[in-house]
């Protein structure tokens, strides 16, 4: 079992800043692909950006490429998303979701393991 525990997020204006964080704990945080997603309408969560934990690759979404930065410390079981130059349409609530199966990093059911998710509000 692994728990997932994501923070903060918060108000923010356009244009702003925001580290999310999400806090693993249970099994071995190093050998979990750990992914962040959002809800989308008519879809299945929709995919942000994840760490594979074979050699550390990343993937972005195309829509925040450039914008978003994902970084995990396996030291302290903890990954982070850096949002930069937020948009409007990048409110939501963001999900931390862990897997060790994973073979398509964007598919939100290959992912084990779920936070509770933290609010993003984007304000113009």
């Amino acid at each position: 079992q692994v728990q997932l525990v994501e923070s903060g997020g918060g108000l923010v204006q356009a244009g702003g800043t925001l580290r999310l964080s999400c806090a693993a704990s249970g099994r071995s945080f190093s050998s979990y692909t750990i992914g962040w997603f959002r809800p989308a309408p008519g879809k299945e969560r929709e995919f942000v950006a994840t760490i594979v934990w074979t050699g550390g690759r990343t993937y972005y979404a195309d829509f925040v490429k450039g914008r978003i930065t994902i970084d995990r410390d396996n030291a302290k079981n903890t990954q982070y998303l850096q949002m930069n130059s937020l948009k409007p349409e990048d409110a939501a609530v963001y999900y931390c979701a862990a897997s060790n199966r994973v073979t398509s990093v964007a598919m939100a059911s290959q992912y084990d393991y779920w936070g509770q998710g933290t609010q993003v509000t984007v304000s113009t």
